[in-house]
Order: structure tokens, then C-alpha cells, then sequence
């Protein structure tokens, strides 16, 4: 590490070494809010009911609310607090730790429901002081323009810090045509609700073809023991199919697509591909869910945090469950 990187980690005040921090969902200790706020009032929160599925840009996905009328909302706020609210109560400024603007990019319908997409426009954190964000930013400059990487730039650094504030699953996808497979990690995606999901992939990834010539995935989510594994398998959204034994699968198959469970699923979905659109660098692609199948009981999902927000809460006396890679 060269001598002007070490200074800027020393002076950065982050506590953890890691950029994402891996924990299990269920048990992390007081987590964050994320409130859709009008003025300085909240109108709903909204913390289970987004979705995070870009990040260049930053985009959330929102399902019709009956609080506001979406179809007529071109531009959004949403607030991140620890401070737990109700409907109509006032979002002040000292419990206002973040906030993002957006702004509405797509409107798509499936079924009978409709699916909001709003982009990021601007943000602004108090996780750190703002000495420490120069820090982060002059470090992002310099280090993070690598090639295969995704460089955020400016103000879409911070959105994405303020995003990963909420923990975000990190789940599996299994693809396979029956003699070739894949199995590659996402953590933009969810449930839209009881028969659609939504997954977002880099438009030039391998994966993202992959997905769209095999039409049928599966989406395993996973047991926190298994967050090395997980993360290793990062590299697989730019490789090609291969056999099975190249996976750590277990020994049993999906219900109707018969698809290769991985090693510490603890819940899977089987899914059918219905459409697609672009933005960004992102591919999004809506799914019709086949089957929803529970493998373990004992839940304890695999999710991360982003450092920043980690840092904060370390600083303010909040406990973490934080596995270290």
C-alpha cells in the first residue's frame, strides 16, 4: 500500500476495515429507518417496502401506496432514521441521519399492480463529519477507477453509502440448462409481492445473458455462515456456464425446475422470466414466481451493511453482529 493511501485510511475514521460489513438480517440490533417523508412529515415507512436494485444509478423501486399517489409523484424524498415514527409525525433535523432525492424514471405494470422506479438525483449523510466524507471521496477518486469496477462518482458515492445503510440481502442464483450451470450472488432484488420479484444485472455481465437465454432462475437466500463462500462467488457474473460439480451445490434439486439447490440455502424461489428494460448499467428483469419453498427454520440471512453506517453506529454505542472476510 503506498504512502498516500495509508494516510487517507488512517485519516477516514472508518472502525472497520471492510467496505460492506456481513451480518444476519434477523438479528441485527436496532437497524435504521427509511421514511417517505413530504416536507418534513412522514407519510410512511417504507424500510420493507422498497426495493434497492441499482446503483449506477442509484435506483429504488416502489410498489403503489395508498398513503400518496405515486402516479402523480415525479419526485420523491426518503429519509434514513433511527428514530422510530408513525404517519403524519415530523421527521426533525437532528433525527434526520440521511436523506435522498429522487426522481421518477419508469412506471411498469404487472398484473393488476403497478411498480414505481425512482432514480437518485442528490443525498447528504451525517454518518460521518464532513471532513471524513472529503476523505472518502478523494480516496474514491484515486483508487476506485479500476478497470471491471463501477466508479461512483461525486454525490452518487454517498447514495450508495446512504442505501447500504438498511441491510440488503445478499442472495444466490442458480441458472442452468441441465448440463451447464452458474451460481453468482445479487443483492439488488426482491419480492415486488406474492407473484412478482424483481432482480437487477449488469447489462455486459455474463450472467445477465445467461439469465435471459435459460428464461427459469432459481434465487436461494442464505444462511450467514456461508458469507465467504458467497462473496467468492462474485467473480461468476463474468464467467461462462459450467459443469456442476465446479459449484458448491447440495445434493438435492429445486421442486419444478429442477435446478441444483446451493450449499446453506435456507429459503429458495423459482422464477420465470417475463421482461426486461435498461437503465443505466443496469438490467432489470421482472419475474413471475413459480414456487416458494422453506429449507431451514432456524433463519438467519445473509446480509451486508456499508462501513459507514457501521462506523456510526460503533461510534454511537449501537451493537453490530458483523461477520469479518
Amino acid at each position: 500500500m503506498n504512502l498516500i493511501k495509508k494516510v487517507l485510511n488512517k485519516l477516514n475514521g472508518l472502525h472497520y476495515p471492510q467496505e460492506y460489513l456481513c451480518l444476519a438480517r434477523e438479528s441485527f440490533p436496532d437497524p435504521i429507518h427509511a421514511y417517505l417523508i413530504a416536507g418534513n412529515k412522514v407519510i410512511k415507512d417504507i424500510t420493507n417496502h422498497h426495493l434497492f436494485v441499482g446503483y449506477s444509478p442509484l435506483v429504488f423501486t416502489l410498489p403503489h401506496l395508498n398513503e400518496i399517489n405515486l402516479s402523480e409523484a415525479e419526485s420523491i424524498i426518503i429519509s434514513f432514521s433511527q428514530t422510530i415514527l408513525i404517519p403524519n409525525e415530523i421527521l426533525s433535523e437532528k433525527d434526520a441521519l440521511a436523506t435522498i432525492h429522487f426522481k421518477k424514471i419508469q412506471v411498469k405494470f404487472a398484473n393488476c399492480d403497478t411498480i414505481y422506479f425512482y432514480g437518485g438525483i442528490k443525498a447528504k449523510h451525517r454518518f460521518s463529519k464532513s471532513f471524513r466524507q472529503f476523505i472518502f471521496q478523494l480516496h474514491n477518486n484515486l483508487y476506485n477507477r479500476k478497470p471491471g469496477n463501477v466508479f461512483l462518482q461525486g454525490n452518487l458515492y454517498t447514495q450508495v453509502q446512504i442505501a447500504y445503510a438498511v441491510p440488503r440481502k445478499i442472495s444466490l442464483i442458480t441458472v442452468g440448462d441441465g448440463e451447464l450451470y452458474n451460481l453468482f450472488p445479487t443483492d439488488l432484488h426482491g419480492r415486488l409481492d406474492e407473484q412478482f420479484y424483481l432482480i437487477s444485472l449488469r447489462q455486459n455481465g455474463q450472467a445477465c445473458g445467461q439469465v435471459q437465454s435459460t428464461n427459469r432462475i432459481l434465487v436461494s437466500e442464505m444462511n450467514c455462515e456461508a458469507y465467504k463462500t458467497v462473496y467468492a462467488l462474485g467473480k461468476n457474473h463474468m464467467q461462462p456456464m459450467r459443469s456442476k460439480e465446479s459449484f458448491p451445490f447440495r445434493n438435492d434439486h429445486s421442486s419444478v425446475l429442477r435446478l441444483p439447490l446451493p450449499a446453506s440455502a435456507i429459503r429458495y424461489r423459482e422464477l420465470e422470466l417475463l421482461e426486461s428494460f435498461d437503465h443505466g448499467i443496469h438490467r432489470f428483469l421482472l419475474f413471475k414466481i413459480i414456487s416458494v419453498h422453506q429449507i431451514e427454520h432456524d433463519i438467519a440471512t445473509l446480509a451486508h451493511i456499508h462501513n459507514v453506517y457501521a462506523t456510526w453506529r460503533h461510534n454511537s454505542g449501537l451493537p453490530g453482529n458483523y461477520f469479518f472476510r
